[in-house]
Parts: structure tokens; sequence; C-alpha cells
């Protein structure tokens, strides 16, 4: 990898990161000079960046206009759970050995989400989420899964933008991540995943119906 790269994978990187922690949200514009500032790096690395996030679909560039954040469609939506379901419990019943640092990952984003929901800071329960589902990916030791389910998980992100009610919606599904906590704690894998389904399945459901075209 060369530098040029090399400095755009690591602008590309916390660009996904600013998107999954709602940061930059559907149909923000970047602007090119002030994200050239402040991550230090030539147009030239920038557009390499801004051209690696339109391949993952969570940027798209319009003609004459500019590199927007993309905004996703109900179809998106429907798709990127299917993924989910078959990435994420897939990965938990693949775990080999549950490692107690593993299970100290997933905790700390189920009591991030708890006390960012006892705060009222919805925008900080949805990134604690996101991280809640990486941990959980992360249990199966593949840096390829982990690498799959952020892409994966930072495009899903952009759907929060189209909630009428984040707090009805993540309130709800705080109670069962900790479910599936501790069925893994407990050792029942098996158990976990079919939690982990089922929780996508209404979650699917609930997203939808939460939905603002």
């Amino acid at each position: 990898m060369t530098d040029s790269s090399g400095a755009a994978s690591r602008v590309a990187d916390a660009l996904r990161t600013q998107i999954a922690a709602g940061e930059l949200v559907p149909g923000m514009r970047l602007s090119e000079e002030r994200v050239k500032q402040a991550h230090g790096v030539s147009r030239s690395t920038l557009r390499e960046a801004f051209r690696l996030l339109i391949r993952e679909r969570l940027l798209v560039h319009e003609l004459s206009r500019g590199v927007f954040v993309r905004q996703l469609t109900r179809q998106d939506v429907a798709d990127l759970y299917e993924v989910r379901r078959v990435v994420e419990c897939a990965a938990l019943r693949h775990i080999r050995s549950l490692h107690p640092a593993g299970l100290r990952r997933v905790w700390a984003a189920i009591k991030d989400g708890r006390e960012a929901a006892e705060q009222g800071r919805w925008d900080a329960v949805a990134a604690a989420s996101i991280r809640f589902h990486e941990a959980l990916v992360a249990l199966a030791g593949s840096p390829r899964l982990d690498a799959l389910v952020s892409e994966v998980l930072a495009e899903f992100r952009l759907a929060y933008a189209h909630m009428r009610d984040t707090q009805v919606f993540h309130a709800a599904f705080l109670k069962r991540n900790a479910e599936i906590a501790e069925a893994l704690g407990s050792g029942d894998i098996e158990a976990a995943a079919d939690l982990l389904d089922a929780y996508l399945v209404d979650a699917e459901r609930a997203l939808q119906d939460h939905f603002v075209d």
C-alpha cells in the first residue's frame, strides 16, 4: 500500500466512524476544503477516500453539487437487515470459545446504551447499539467478519435518520441486548443466536414502521 492510499484509507476510516456515530447524517454535503483541512491530506487523497466510501454505499457524488452522505430507501433497509441476519447470527453460531474480554466488550456497549438512554441522548444510544452488534460479531474471532460487519453497520446507521421517534425504537431493544448477552454469558450460544435472529426480525419491522420517506 502506498503512502497516499494508506492516508486515503485512514480518512475513509475516520469518516466511516463519524457516520456510524451519527455525526455525519444522510443528505449532509461534505465540503472538500473542510474535510481536507481537518485530516491534513491532499485533495487527491481526500477524493480517493471519498471513492472508497462511495463504493461502500456510504457517500454519493452528485454532478456539479459535490459529495453527500447517502440516504437510504425502504428497500435498502430490508436488504441490510437480510444481510445482518445472515452475517450476525452465523457469526454467533460459529463461536468456538467465549473469551471474557469479548463478553466485557459486549456488556460495555450495553452499559453505554443504558446510560445514554437515562440521559436522553438517543443518538448516543444508537451509536452504542452499533458497538453492541460489532462486539457480538467480534466474538467469532474473524478480522474479515469484523471488517464486513463494520461496513454493513455503518451503512445501516444511515437508516436512523429516517425514523420518526428514535426514543421509542431504541428503548424497546435495550432490554433485548442484555438478554442476548446473558445467554452468551451462560454459554448457550444457540439460544443467543435465536434471540438475535428474532431481535433483527422485530427491529426491521419496527424500523420500517418508523421510516419516513
